[in-house]
């Protein structure tokens, strides 16, 4: 009995000993990974210990996706020793040389550890292309060229090579304010193979779009998945007895385990160009192909006064999306007595090839208040060929259109709205004017019926003619009591004008630009302006005319701008207001 006293108290006694001599340890299962690839880190503390490490110093640089513990006895030749061991799974958030720090357990701390993790698994680090691999899952990724114009686009295209299958797959691209990307079309999936393995390609093309020139550095795009656990990890995690027993038991999907993984390439590295000092006219369109059409309705090019004349352009561009091109009303240069109206235009882009084709379809009403033969000038669009690097245009031919005197019907007494303002004619027509039909005069004298019949149509015709006039005179007074505030009146409170302004005093010609077009839309609520350049030759004050433009000019160019002018410039603006008098009359002759 005293021999098991003795015994038990000496293995005590050994037990402290050993936990006072405690020693913690830190190691990895390899010191070079690749991008995406799992590492096991296992801590080990000599002797006796019911605390856990601090492992959170590892977030810095690694994402913890698990651990395990464990702990063993052994008693050698009377000599007692134990160790306890924790197993951290971890996934690096970047490549290049990655550092695990001394980490504290017990009040002690392990030496730190240098490990690498190379790019692009399976990747040329200078090219981004496939190298060969030996990956069961890689990415690559292509840019059509490094030197794109600003505001150009061009495509990437990322291709996933994967010999296992995949779950939980994702796709992320970091968003950069100085690049705008954007998914071109549907993934398309194919077959490959590599190094006498065959491989499921899966193929995903991004439209990028540069909003400043120079350098532009990207975050590439990253895969996170779900794949099958081949290091023998699985859901048991290292004890063989109960991993073998469920092996040959060859129960699918009960005990095979998965392990996430992150793959992506090296940044993307873009160097914008500027707009080249050859390029010409006021729009900027950086594109590989630009094709200008017409169509004209009626295609005699003769219309009466008061008649539209359709004008339906289509402006095509390669290598740009709709939105880029510009407003084609502005485009057409018109003589003072042919006025426009445009359409809401119709905006579509589609993937063609490697690149994008934009496209931008508008109809535009032409209409005469005189008659006579009209001469409209051509239409001249200049562009830039990104494959040439030279100026080109586009050009429509100048046209001639036959305007005739405006026709009267044979039922109707009264002439149209154009045609009686054409002849200075102080009455307008009225749904009642318009249904009295021209009576037959009775040179002998005979039927007095007709004579009755005249005298209650002029006496209704005087009726119309003194409620018009009544009408007419209390319409301003209605007009001035419904009128809203102008705009000029809340300008200074606008949002938009508050931040245009905190940009022209910081200098920022991109935030500028966009709240300056916020702006305009507030004065502008039914037409707002899609560009700068509208917007400049909306304005009355030359002077805020050549600011905006000189802002236009900088976001193109990225040139040193000065935003003290325009600020000055807009507080003397004064917002149009709404009149009756100008009402366009579009619908009531689209109606006739």
């Amino acid at each position: 009995m005293k021999n098991k006293y003795f015994i038990l108290t000496s293995l005590l006694a050994f037990g402290l000993i050993s936990s006072a001599h405690a020693a913690v340890s830190a190691r990895v299962n390899k010191n070079d990974f690749t991008s995406g690839e799992r590492i096991q880190l296992q801590l080990q503390h000599n002797g006796r210990t019911d605390s856990q490490p601090d492992i959170s110093p590892l977030r810095d640089n690694f994402q913890i996706l698990g651990s395990s513990s464990g702990s063993n006895i052994q008693i050698i030749n009377g000599h007692i020793s134990s160790e306890t061991q924790v197993t951290v799974f971890l996934l690096p958030k970047r490549d290049g040389a990655l550092l695990i720090p001394p980490l504290q357990w017990d009040g002690q701390q392990t030496a730190p550890i240098t490990i690498s993790v190379n790019g692009g698994s399976g990747v040329n680090p200078q090219t981004g292309q496939a190298a060969d691999t030996n990956d069961h899952v890689f990415m690559t990724a292509t840019l059509e060229q490094k030197k794109p114009y600003v505001q150009s686009t061009e495509v990437l295209t990322v291709r996933i090579y994967a010999d296992q299958a995949l779950s939980q797959a994702t796709m992320d691209f970091p968003a950069s304010s100085d690049v705008l990307v954007k998914q071109l079309g549907n993934d398309v999936q194919s077959s490959e193979t590599r190094n006498g393995r065959d491989y499921q390609v899966f193929e995903r093309k991004y439209l990028l779009t540069p909003q400043r020139s120079g350098k532009i550095t990207l975050n590439s795009p990253t895969l996170d998945a779900q794949i099958a656990d081949g290091s023998g990890d699985d859901f048991f995690g290292n004890n063989a007895m109960f991993g073998n027993i469920f092996k040959q038991m060859q129960i699918p999907n009960m005990v095979t385990s998965t392990r996430p993984i992150r793959i992506h390439v090296k940044p993307i590295v873009l160097d914008v160009l500027q707009r080249p000092t050859a390029a010409k006219g006021e729009n900027w369109l950086p594109a590989q192909k630009v094709t200008l059409e017409e169509t004209w309705h009626p295609t005699t090019m003769t219309i009466h006064v008061g008649e539209p004349l359709t004008r339906h352009l289509h402006l095509s561009a390669l290598g740009l999306v709709g939105n880029q091109l510009p407003d084609l009303n502005t485009l057409m240069s018109l003589p003072q007595d042919i006025k426009s109206y445009p359409d809401k235009a119709s905006v579509t882009d589609k993937g063609q090839g490697d690149t994008v084709l934009g496209n931008r379809d508008q109809d535009i009403a032409l209409m005469a208040t005189q008659p006579g033969h009209y001469q409209l000038p051509a239409v001249v669009l200049h562009w830039w060929d990104t494959i040439n690097n030279s100026d080109r245009e586009v050009t429509l031919p100048a046209r001639t259109i036959n305007v005739l005197p405006a026709t009267s019907t044979a039922n109707n007494t009264v002439l149209p709205p154009t045609a009686a303002t054409q002849t200075n004619m102080p009455v307008q027509s009225s749904p009642v004017m318009q249904q009295v039909a021209v009576v037959p005069s009775d040179k002998s004298g005979g039927d007095p019926v007709w004579r009755w019949i005249s005298l209650v149509l002029a006496l209704l015709w005087l009726g119309t003619a003194a409620a018009w006039w009544r009408v007419r005179r209390q319409i301003p007074r209605t007009a001035n009591k419904s009128t809203p505030e102008s705009p000029q009146q809340t300008l200074g409170t606008g949002a938009s004008l508050k931040a245009l302004k905190r940009a022209c005093q910081d200098n920022d010609v991109h935030a500028a630009r966009q709240h300056l077009l916020a702006w305009a839309g507030t004065v502008w609520p039914e037409a707002p302006p899609l560009g700068l350049n509208e917007l400049a030759g909306r304005m009355t004050d030359d002077t805020l005319a050549q600011s905006i433009r000189q802002l236009d000019r900088a976001c193109y160019t990225g040139s040193n701008w000065q935003g003290e002018t325009l600020a000055q410039t807009l507080s003397h603006f004064t917002a149009p207001t709404p009149s009756l008098k100008t009402k366009p009359t579009l619908p009531a002759l689209y109606a006739k």
